[in-house]
């Protein structure tokens, strides 16, 4: 039980946070379409403070959750192998995401009909 705990807020959480700041990257890239600065600053503003409550309160206790059963069936199936790889796999998106974003820009992860007008 006590490792649950400290996978969740010392891997899981993080990851998700990073998550969070990728949205913030993607609606910071959405949020050029507006032309006044005030209502493009409130708009990343207001999405911040939304996703942090729905990534604190919602999406890491469901991934929480998710490592919880993987956990548990980990154990049952022969080992910890199954929550090593999802561990893994959540970091190695995570790095994935951060990459496409960051190097090649938000554009790289957005469906083509949420690209914003060339100008």
């Amino acid at each position: 039980m006590k490792n649950t705990h400290v996978v969740r807020n010392y891997y899981v959480l993080p990851c998700c946070l990073l998550l969070l700041n990728l949205c913030v990257e993607i609606v910071s890239y959405k949020a050029r379409v507006f032309g006044d600065p005030f209502l493009r600053t409130g708009a990343i503003m207001g999405i911040v403070l939304f996703g942090g409550s729905l990534v604190g309160f919602v999406v890491s206790p469901m991934i929480g959750r998710l490592v919880g059963s993987l956990q548990r069936s980990s154990r049952r199936t022969g080992g910890e192998l199954g929550e090593i790889f999802f561990l893994l796999l959540l970091g190695a998106l995570v790095f994935w995401l951060y990459y496409r974003v960051y190097i090649i820009g938000p554009e790289s992860v957005l469906p083509m009909e949420w690209l914003n007008p060339k100008i």
